[in-house]
């Protein structure tokens, strides 16, 4: 008999990777407007037979993307109430939105410093007191009511991501000049130049990030 260890090991060869929520809305170019507005790449608007139309959208920096129009769901427009966007500053993030017009919840933080409750049980005014990755949220609504929860997130946990993640260009620079600098004393000890430093450049700043090799 496996273990469940085993079995689950043996599920994870492949990767499931989240692609596409579906938000279910009674008014596709209201939704669309609203959407794009915010800040939403539009990636597909397909129209086909029968009043059938899809419309694919990517919110700004994500690998998932929502699918809203006609047909393409039962749900009630509106039910949408369990989508969280990651953002590293959940109160520059909110401050944007309301400048677009939006009108965002205030940012809160759950009273036993995790996840937030259903609801607002439990919910504390402001950010989390330390700024704890995971712990800071707001909320808005699109025009038909679905709800998405902003969730501030500045630190991953480990096995959350499979790649390096850099948020802007000099971040990217200051990792290539550290493992420079690293790989110099590297190549001092060897006695030449190595040949293979892409590799040895790739590996170190994959052990930097916290990443497997």
């Amino acid at each position: 008999m496996r273990t469940a260890s085993l079995a689950a090991k043996e599920l994870t060869m492949v990767e499931y990777k989240i692609e596409v929520v579906v938000v279910p809305v009674s008014d596709v170019d209201r939704a669309k407007d609203f959407y794009t507005r915010i800040g939403f790449r539009e990636d597909v608007d397909f129209t086909g037979p029968g009043g059938f139309r899809v419309v694919h959208l990517t919110p700004p920096g994500s690998a998932a993307s929502i699918v809203i129009g006609s047909g393409v769901t039962d749900a009630a427009p509106g039910s949408e109430h369990g989508v969280h966007l990651v953002v590293d500053d959940v109160v520059a993030a909110r401050a944007e939105l309301v400048a677009a017009g939006v009108e965002v919840g205030e940012v809160f933080h759950d009273a036993g410093g995790v996840f937030h409750h259903a609801g607002t049980a439990e919910r504390v005014p402001g950010p989390h007191p330390a700024r704890q990755s995971y712990g800071s949220f707001a909320s808005f609504t699109d025009p038909d009511g679905n709800t998405f929860v902003l969730q501030e997130v500045t630190t991953r946990r480990p096995g959350r991501i499979g790649h390096v993640v850099y948020r802007a260009a000099d971040e990217v620079e200051a990792a290539l000049r550290d493992a420079a600098l690293a790989h110099g004393r590297y190549e001092e000890e060897l006695g030449h130049h190595d040949q293979d430093w892409p590799t040895w450049y790739a590996a170190h700043m994959a052990r930097a990030a916290g990443l497997g090799s």
